[in-house]
């Protein structure tokens, strides 16, 4: 379905100083969309015209550090307990009680994840694309087939470097990312792209985005891994098979941990599932839905 930009809301909603943008749009139970590195509200054009069309209300924001919301400086803003903490606000922004269902992809999937053991009130199902249940995760970086998956986690650590290498080549590495790594051709097109250049060229944007890698690798962002708090709540995982990024044997979480989950694989897709086969996830997601 093609995204109407015109039944869109842009609204801005404030929580600690940090002010957060988002789109809104439809009707319904809430439906929160959570994108992920390097991306912004606007990866979602494919699922907020399918949802808005079933009968849900959705609201989709630019987390922060991206495109319009605010970039807040030091790497302890992106801590966590601040990411999901914004989740709720946006909640509460939309003057629901709880959402009908929390969908983050990579970067967002982790927030969701944390987001589920934090606020489980707050949700009444979960939908991950393409980001492992923080556990499973954590075992596998023992591994070194997920070490060399991940090298970019460890390079993100240094100060300045990644934003340096980031930008050049008019972003060439972030580009290559979005419109290379899809299997679907075209499945980012240059009008799309310019999308997200602008949201890069923002100021402030490369290091509020890669302070999410590295709030993640501080000790506050580490502690407590491993001992994670069992999920109830109904959980999909919807997991692209052509994941450069993250191996499949990551995709299903510790039953013990999320016991109410289900996960379906993609084999004709990569990490960027949503792009590859957004007629597929819709439907996923709104039979899990319902």
């Amino acid at each position: 379905m093609t995204l109407d930009e015109s039944r869109l809301s842009h609204r801005f909603t404030e929580r600690g100083g940090v002010r957060l943008h988002y789109v809104e749009a439809g009707e319904g139970p809430l439906v929160v969309l959570l994108h992920g590195f390097p991306e912004l509200w606007y990866s979602w054009r494919h699922q907020i015209p399918a949802l808005v069309e079933a009968g849900y209300r959705v609201i989709a924001p630019d987390m922060r550090g991206y495109n319009l919301s605010d970039k807040p400086a030091g790497v302890a803003a992106y801590a966590i307990d601040e990411l999901t903490a914004d989740v709720a606000a946006l909640i509460q922004a939309a003057g629901a009680e709880r959402a009908a269902a929390v969908v983050g992809h990579d970067w967002g999937g982790g927030v969701a994840w944390a987001f589920a053991m934090r606020y489980p009130a707050l949700l009444e199902r979960l939908v991950i694309l393409n980001c492992p249940h923080p556990a499973r995760l954590l075992a596998a970086f023992r591994t070194a087939r997920q070490l060399r998956k991940s090298w970019y986690m460890f390079f993100f650590q240094l100060p300045k470097v990644p934003e340096l290498l980031a930008q050049r080549n008019d972003y060439a590495l972030f580009r290559a990312s979005v419109q290379e790594d899809p299997r679907r051709p075209g499945a980012v097109t240059d009008e799309d792209l310019a999308r997200y250049l602008e949201a890069w060229s923002r100021p402030g944007a490369l290091t509020a985005t890669i302070n999410y890698y590295r709030a993640s690798f501080r000790p506050s962002g580490m502690r407590g891994r491993g001992k994670s708090p069992r999920i109830d709540t109904p959980v999909l995982v919807i997991w692209g098979e052509h994941d450069r990024y993250l191996g499949s044997e990551l995709a299903a979480p510790d039953p013990e941990l999320v016991p109410n989950a289900r996960v379906t694989r993609i084999p004709d897709a990569s990490h960027f599932v949503h792009y590859d086969r957004p007629e597929r996830v819709n439907q996923l997601l709104l039979d899990f839905l319902r």
